[in-house]
């Protein structure tokens, strides 16, 4: 969204056809007539540094986009000069300029405005940039003073509604930075995607060395654990300050959600994990979701308010897929029996239990209600189909997961089969560890309907080296007959749609704990249009960069 200066000089230089083959000769112009100047915007009324003089470069985070709409996008970037420590900015608001190109040179530049990089919101900068042509590549970048940022990548959505042939993502999640390089990320933008969707995890609250990884910590977290607003920001920008990281964000729009680890483990809902009264955790929840809103391509419409951030939202894209992201943390009732494995009581079974509340489970059943898409996807956090281990007399199972909440997993089940959903499939990360579950109607009854399909995708760093099989695999799988697949290694889930065909190949990486790992395909599934439940078709072993 643009803003207007009410400067006359401002507005006599905005309102002409400005030169749209040289960003660094126009936006020149505008910045040296803003000198000696304050601009103050008469509806907010922010007063606003418009020619900013950095004591470094401030684009050290990089450029992101991010939930493409067929007509926009959300371009986001921070001006951070000293990013581990507070971003180093001045208190003033930062007048920042943007353009957006339909070549990657900014020989044909189809857009260009200013915005505003807010003291209160950390000098981050969220464009809402509109009448973009859908399905479409575009490239983009910023400048603040004499400072240009990088370029960047992005795509918007196809026509809502078109007949859309293909459409290719990869989702990922659980990055702690202690535990590995993010090599993986390296490896994904070599893909040719569509865009990212990423299931929460992406920073971690440890302090340092408090969670050490199989293999060992290769990287270390800057400060303690971060419990205040200006540590949650500089939590996010050592993880932001990562080349492989940053180069993903600039390479495809991304569509995120969190998880717990933003704010803390297996928190629910205003509940902590341990250790901290009910005021004080709010307060921290509120710190945590504003630096999680600072740093992400995200809307004014999840901009969030205290305690509370509207994360759950929809993407179309054409006939072909609509995404559902989910919000598994914020509105979710406590666990029950503890946070981990547990034998499964009646309570955990409460149809009064909820893990989405009332009001986004209503919102995501109207929403598929009216679906018109071969492709339904639920994408979330914690693992939804049931996943039983036995231990002497005991089936345990997770309550930090949907088994913990298994009333609200059934309503869904049942919406899904009744309404006759087309193609449901859940993307799940949380569990740093691929699997492959068919959806039942009844998961204590194989034989019972099979109603869709969940794809689980490891982790991107967390834990270390991963391996392919641990001693609980079989036990798995032998006592979980729809559930097709487990590995452990670190990766991503790269996918592709097709009105006939949904392909799923489980990228992997054999290390993280030093850099520039291979990556290749450990398994690949597909599930075929009208025909819900997964058939594998085979194993590529080969080390590749590639393929």
């Amino acid at each position: 969204m643009k803003d207007s200066p009410s400067h006359p000089a401002w507005e006599r230089l905005l309102n002409t056809e400005l030169n749209r083959r040289d960003f660094l000769k126009s936006l020149g112009k505008v910045t040296a007539l803003a000198l000696g100047y304050t601009i103050l915007y008469p509806i907010s009324g922010m007063r606003i540094d418009a020619a900013p003089r950095f004591p470094s470069y401030p684009f050290t985070l990089g450029v992101a986009s991010g939930d493409p709409l067929p007509d926009g996008i959300v371009l986001w970037t921070r001006l951070a000069p000293d990013p581990l420590n507070g971003g180093g900015m001045p208190p003033e608001n930062q007048l920042v300029q943007w353009e957006v190109a339909s070549d990657r040179e900014f020989r044909n530049v189809v857009q260009r405005g200013e915005s505003v990089a807010r003291h209160d919101l950390g000098h981050s900068v969220h464009v809402d940039v509109r009448n973009l042509k859908p399905g479409r590549e575009y490239w983009y970048r910023f400048k603040a003073g004499s400072e240009i940022s990088p370029a960047g990548r992005t795509k918007t959505a196809p026509p809502y509604g078109s007949r859309l042939s293909e459409l290719t993502f990869a989702f990922a999640s659980c990055q702690h930075y202690e535990h590995g390089y993010y090599t993986a990320y390296r490896r994904m933008v070599e893909e040719n995607l569509d865009f990212v969707i990423h299931l929460g995890d992406y920073i971690y609250e440890h302090a340092p060395k408090q969670y050490v990884a199989s293999s060992g910590n290769v990287r270390t977290h800057q400060g303690g654990e971060p419990k205040t607003l200006n540590e949650y920001r500089n939590r996010y920008a050592q993880y932001r300050s990562d080349a492989d990281l940053k180069e993903a964000h600039a390479t495809f729009p991304w569509i995120p959600v969190w998880d717990d680890h933003e704010v803390d483990n297996n928190y629910a809902n205003t509940t902590p994990e341990k250790g901290q009264s009910s005021s004080k955790f709010i307060r921290r929840r509120a710190a945590a979701y504003q630096a999680y809103y600072e740093h992400m391509p995200l809307r004014q419409s999840s901009l969030p308010h205290g305690p509370d951030m509207n994360l759950y939202r929809r993407f179309t894209f054409g006939n072909l897929a609509e995404f559902n992201m989910l919000d598994t943390r914020q509105y979710r009732h406590n666990q029950v029996y503890g946070d981990g494995w547990s034998p499964a009581g009646w309570s955990a079974a409460s149809p009064d239990r909820s893990i989405l509340g009332d009001e986004q489970e209503k919102w995501l059943f109207q929403g598929l209600r009216q679906s018109e898409a071969r492709w339904n996807i639920l994408a979330q956090q914690v693992f939804f189909s049931q996943r039983v281990l036995k231990k002497g007399p005991n089936r345990l199972r997770n309550m930090d997961t949907w088994d913990g909440y298994s009333a609200s997993r059934d309503r869904i089940l049942k919406f899904l089969s009744k309404e006759k959903i087309s193609n449901p499939v859940v993307l799940t990360g949380d569990v740093h560890s691929n699997w492959a579950c068919d959806l039942k109607a009844d998961f204590n009854n194989p034989n019972s309907k099979t109603i869709g399909v969940e794809l689980v995708g490891t982790s991107i760093t967390s834990e270390g080296d991963g391996k392919d099989g641990t001693k609980n695999d079989q036990r798995f799988l032998a006592e979980n007959p729809h559930i097709h697949f487990v590995n452990h290694q670190r990766g991503y889930v790269r996918c592709r749609l097709t009105p006939d065909v949904w392909k799923t190949d489980f990228r992997v990486l054999p290390y993280v704990s030093r850099p520039d790992a291979p990556i290749f395909t450990r398994a690949s599934f597909v599930i075929e249009n009208g025909q819900p439940g997964l058939h594998r078709t085979g194993e590529a072993m080969t080390y590749q960069k590639n393929g």
